[in-house]
């Protein structure tokens, strides 16, 4: 039985340097920058796309990408990774509703970033969440992310009909004062999110990675997406976060991520430290300086 070659550590270094050319070749040619993704996440996607394209090295996976817009894409699909629900993580939004909303309701406008917002369900969530608090009409979420086509996604409302029972029980288990169906209709095998959840929503490419600031943010929701960068980018993005909220602004992290390194640890006081909910303070300690 003939055996397998036996991966070197030369390999994996070549394979590094491969690695690094290519995400060098997407930033000149398209403007796409992964080159501050932790480096385990982004080997394992581009070593997944290189299995699937049967190309025999990272290299000739290079000189596809500057050539072939098309082969671009499928990789940027695999790269920007999107794994969302309605309601994702109930917990959290009932916290919000419970802890934030309050607070919301003292302001006369509210602008919220939802940077990340990959298809868009988290993004309706909060739309259906606002509404049933009396928050939505005076309330602009902007919707934000690198890949153009899961925007285009997002912008439809669009779900497969088969996702509508764990959407409605993550919906309910988030404090949900209705039931979810009100706000979708059934066809064929989709649900169609009401228009009207869409008045106050503003959809836009949006790069954290070389783009600059949303300027006077009531909220910020970045759940999940930071847990791929490197800390050097993560501390980058924060600063980007800080700048763009208002003094008093509530910025949301997923669980697995933490502003502790960041360098502004002290600028925000914890909301619900366990659900990563905090507030900017009136006066940070570094900025009162």
């Amino acid at each position: 039985m003939e055996q397998e070659p036996e991966i070197t550590n030369d390999d994996v270094a070549i394979e590094d340097i491969e690695i690094d050319l290519l995400l060098e070749a997407i930033f000149q040619r398209y403007g796409y920058d992964f080159r501050s993704y932790t480096k385990a996440s982004i080997r394992r996607r581009i070593m997944h796309r290189l299995g699937l394209s049967g190309m025999d090295n990272v290299t000739r996976m290079t000189e596809c990408v500057l050539r072939d817009r098309e082969f671009f894409v499928s990789l940027l699909n695999d790269l920007t990774v999107n794994v969302t629900d309605m309601f994702r993580d109930p917990e959290f939004y009932l916290a919000f509703r419970r802890e934030v909303v309050p607070l919301l309701k003292t302001f006369p406008f509210l602008k919220i970033w939802h940077a990340g917002c990959a298809t868009g369900e988290e993004i309706y969530s909060m739309a259906i969440l606002l509404e049933e608090e009396g928050l939505y009409d005076r309330s602009i979420i902007y919707a934000t992310d690198i890949d153009k086509n899961v925007l285009a996604s997002a912008k439809k409302g669009i779900y497969p009909i088969s996702s509508m029972r764990q959407f409605s029980e993550n919906y309910r288990a988030a404090g949900g004062t209705g039931s979810l169906s009100d706000y979708y209709t059934a066809k064929y095998d989709g649900a169609i999110l009401d228009q009207r959840l869409k008045r106050n929503i503003v959809f836009a490419d949006h790069d954290l990675v070389t783009d600059q600031v949303f300027g006077e943010m009531n909220v910020i929701l970045c759940r999940n997406v930071l847990i791929y960068f490197d800390r050097e980018l993560q501390q980058r993005v924060f600063r980007l976060f800080f700048d763009s909220l208002d003094m008093g602004g509530v910025l949301c992290l997923g669980t697995k991520e933490t502003l502790r390194y960041s360098g502004l640890e002290e600028a925000f006081e914890a909301i619900d430290e366990r659900l990563r909910i905090f507030r900017k303070r009136q006066f940070s300690p570094r900025e009162s300086r």
